[in-house]
């Protein structure tokens, strides 16, 4: 596995005397864990799939001790997104992954009134300034008020199997929350089904035919009627943390959706991503990141 110079990633497979005879197709899907979709797109590519540096079709069988060579990075960007450069806070890099450290305020994915000034803007500036072969495959997104930390992929190969590894206990996502006036629990597990909420296109709302929720809290420390929580999400569903704890009762600080918006108590809902633990996709190893409570949430409970 590796890159060239130019920021190029492939994947190599030495083969071995028991796989001596296999189909090309067989060894990129079993030995290097590719999809059919991910094959489909790189196997017309001139340097797609190389064997001993010869360009081969999918159904080619390969001999003992030949090297196969697999492009995983984006020759074509297909995303769109245009390159803007922004600011961006990397916690780690390798050729498959990174993670990031997303300011609130920041929306992950450009839309609508916002197309410039996105983490996948900054991400792809950043890409085409460092010579890295690569497009905008985010595998989860923050809301644009939520700080903290996030994984974006390299190609749609580490994607993939970066998402799978979503709502397992592979990929652990946790959060820092200050909620006003609850949960009275110390700790405790909110298990209820969100769905939209009726009129609106955006908020959410605990209904019995919603998709399954389930959050995992914890009290760290309170102060009057404030509350730092500690949460771990078990399903991803939009806003839930935010719906689950307006549901107990005690919306978060800040919230101008589930809540109270108080821009002289905190700009924003008050809600952090402080832990990240998941498997690295290519090497399986395991990777664990921690970001500490920032000042604005930390002012609350001083």
């Amino acid at each position: 596995m590796g890159n060239d110079g130019k920021g190029v990633r492939r994947l190599t497979l030495r083969v071995e005397e028991y796989r001596a005879g296999q189909k090309v197709d067989t060894l990129l899907r079993k030995e290097l864990g590719l999809s059919g979709t991910v094959i489909r797109r790189i196997k017309w590519l001139p340097e797609g799939i190389l064997l001993d540096g010869e360009r081969v079709f999918t159904s080619r069988r390969a001999e003992a001790g030949q090297v196969l060579s697999v492009l995983v990075a984006d020759p074509e960007l297909r995303s769109g997104v245009t390159p803007v450069p922004g600011p961006l806070d990397i916690v780690y890099e390798d050729g498959d992954m990174l993670v990031l450290h997303k300011a609130p305020g920041v929306l992950v994915h450009p839309g609508a009134g916002h197309l410039s000034d996105t983490i996948g803007n900054f991400l792809m500036a950043y890409y085409r300034d460092q010579g890295i072969q690569a497009d905008f495959h985010p595998v989860h997104r923050l809301d644009k008020g939520t700080s903290g930390l996030m994984v974006v992929a390299k190609h749609p190969h580490a994607q993939e199997r970066l998402k799978r590894q979503l709502h397992t206990a592979a990929f652990r996502r946790v959060y820092l929350a200050v909620c006003l006036g609850g949960p009275q629990a110390e700790e405790g597990v909110v298990d209820a089904p969100i769905g939209m909420a009726e009129g609106s296109i955006v908020a959410r709302v605990v209904r019995p035919d919603g998709l399954p929720a389930r959050t995992r809290y914890r009290v760290l420390r309170r102060k009057g009627e404030r509350v730092l929580v500690r949460l771990e999400l078990e399903t991803g569903r939009t806003h839930q943390i935010r719906v689950h704890m307006a549901h107990l009762g005690c919306p978060l600080a800040g919230d101008f959706l589930y809540g109270t918006e108080d821009r002289a108590l905190i700009g924003r809902p008050a809600l952090h991503s402080s832990e990240l633990e998941l498997l690295q996709p290519i090497t399986g190893e395991r990777l664990s990141f921690k970001a500490p409570l920032p000042a604005d949430m930390r002012t609350l409970m001083e």
